[in-house]
């Protein structure tokens, strides 16, 4: 486990700024989309973290089983496996972050990075995309 300090250090180094610019910004995620787009190493397999928003009311809530099987079939699910296809150059929101898309099969989708995860926990990728997602989440 890295120290807080050490933590940041590494933000600076992949964002090349220093102190509290390593902050989560339109400016910073821009500067994490290009260093991800040249860090990640293709192909990428990924799964969720968790249950994806649409997925609480069916996994937390009263929703019906049968119902959240049938929606799985066209909507993207935490329990299924992705292949990253790229890392996208815009940003929807700063609360959303960097956006990929991805395939499931012959359907694609459009995704928060920081909702997925790498599959290998032994890859580099898992790595970058853990990294990311500490950064997004806690600052």
């Amino acid at each position: 486990m890295i120290s807080y300090e050490e933590e940041i250090k590494r933000y600076e180094e992949i964002l090349g700024v220093s102190g509290e610019e390593s902050v989560v910004s339109m400016a910073t995620l821009r500067k994490y989309i290009k260093y991800l787009q040249k860090e990640l190493e293709m192909p990428c397999e990924l799964t969720g973290i968790q249950d994806f928003r649409w997925e609480e009311y069916y996994v937390l809530g009263p929703g019906d089983i049968d119902e959240y099987e049938e929606l799985k079939k066209t909507r993207p699910s935490y329990t299924d496996t992705f292949k990253l296809i790229a890392v996208e150059n815009d940003i929807t929101e700063k609360r959303h972050g960097i956006m990929v898309s991805v395939r499931r099969g012959q359907q694609k989708f459009y995704l928060p990075l920081q909702d997925l995860k790498a599959i290998d926990k032994k890859s580099l990728n898992y790595k970058l995309i853990d990294e990311y997602c500490s950064w997004i989440v806690n600052y």
